[in-house]
């Protein structure tokens, strides 16, 4: 039997806990072995021991990372690389694909970059000297990967407005765990939000929208944590909403609160500074335990979220349309458990991680083979948006 060939999966803050999908693409691949590569070390429930870490954390260490941002070149990470011997090198993030990128180029492993969102949303329209060297960064890192990979149609669109060769550029879905039946679970809530709280997740407008609902009164749990969650805790409880708050969680708590809930609510929206999602890795969960998602016409949500066939979609920020959404799903009981079956269905086809990890070993092959550029007709991994 051959020996697999070696991925390094460089994330350079290895790995909060918010990033469970890049560990779970890794671990999926069914041919290459992965190896976690990371500036520094993130102390969350989903860092591992067999993660390789380039600066300690030490006074020397801390230069070394300074160094590696500023410079976007390390000794110290060049050595790592050499003695992991990788035959690619896949980085998530586009200013992640940077810091790495010149260390691969020297040598001579190719790169591939996945692009989530904030990448080239709010991190490249940051006004003045530091969203420029942002935006020169990416488009160094472009000219310098073999492949981008785009997490949905609208942040391939964003990558190449920001310089990337669009023959480079292709949209491949990264695809969540799909367990062989849904768990027979008591719905203990009505509606369930999981994501952090931050501007784009457009936790406020959910918590307005559920305002608008007192005949119903939907029971609310707030999954997460962040800068925002103080002010909106408070306004649910000025609002009279039922809402409970349990602030982070660890993904497997998630996934058992997810299958306890009637609805998932995503409302996310473009941010005040730009941000936006790539494609939250939270609907693709709840749909594969067949729980209908509540949701906005943002970014990539659409390409997971059929508009009265697997959810319900409505525009960004518009609070009565997500009410309106809410109280259609909870008054309609076999409506809500038809489109959560459908949900499923439409997981299991194009977002199911063991298929997509098998797609995405083929663009590595391609890459490999130099030709990442290859098309094959019909492949849903290649055409967008799906």
């Amino acid at each position: 039997m051959s020996t697999p060939r070696v991925v390094v999966v460089w994330r350079s803050l290895l790995l909060p806990v918010s990033e469970t999908f890049v560990r779970n693409q890794g671990d999926a691949l069914p041919s290459w072995r992965p190896v976690y590569l990371g500036a520094r070390k993130v102390a969350s429930p989903i860092a591992a021991d067999s993660d390789v870490i380039v600066f300690p954390q030490t006074a020397a260490g801390g230069r070394g990372w300074r160094l590696l941002r500023l410079t976007g070149g390390s000794l110290r990470l060049r050595r790592l690389l050499t003695r992991l011997r990788p035959a690619l090198v896949h980085a998530h993030f586009g200013g992640d694909g940077w810091l790495i990128s010149r260390t691969a180029q020297q040598l001579g492993v190719p790169l591939v970059i996945t692009l989530h969102g904030l990448d080239v949303t709010r991190q490249a329209a940051v006004p003045g000297p530091r969203g420029a060297r942002h935006r020169r960064n990416l488009r160094v890192a472009f000219e310098r990967a073999a492949l981008v990979i785009a997490v949905s149609g609208f942040i391939r669109d964003r990558a190449v407005e920001l310089g990337a060769d669009p023959a480079k550029v292709r949209v491949h879905h990264t695809g969540v765990p799909v367990p062989p039946q849904p768990p027979a679970t008591p719905k203990t809530w009505d509606v369930i939000f999981v994501g952090r709280f931050v501007d784009k997740k457009g936790a406020d407008d959910l918590v307005e929208a559920l305002g608008l609902l007192p005949d119903l009164r939907p029971r609310a749990l707030f999954v997460g944590s962040g800068p925002l969650e103080e002010p909106t805790r408070e306004r649910a409880a000025r609002l009279g909403v039922d809402a409970t708050f349990v602030g982070a969680q660890p993904p497997e708590e998630v996934m058992r609160q997810l299958a306890a809930s009637r609805i998932l609510a995503a409302p996310s929206r473009t941010a005040a500074d730009g941000d936006s999602e790539g494609l939250p890795t939270t609907i693709l969960e709840a749909a594969s335990l067949g729980v209908p998602v509540v949701a906005t016409r943002h970014s990539g949500i659409p390409e997971a979220v059929r508009h009265g066939e697997t959810g319900l979609l409505c525009a960004e920020r518009d609070r009565a349309a997500l009410a309106e959404n809410i109280r259609q799903l909870l008054s309609d009981e076999p409506r809500r458990e038809q489109l959560g079956r459908a949900a499923r269905r439409h997981v299991e086809t194009a977002f199911d991680l063991q298929r997509q990890t098998r797609l995405l070993e083929e663009l590595y092959e391609q890459v490999v083979a130099g030709s990442p550029g290859a098309r094959r007709d019909g492949d849903p991994a290649v055409h967008a948006p799906a």
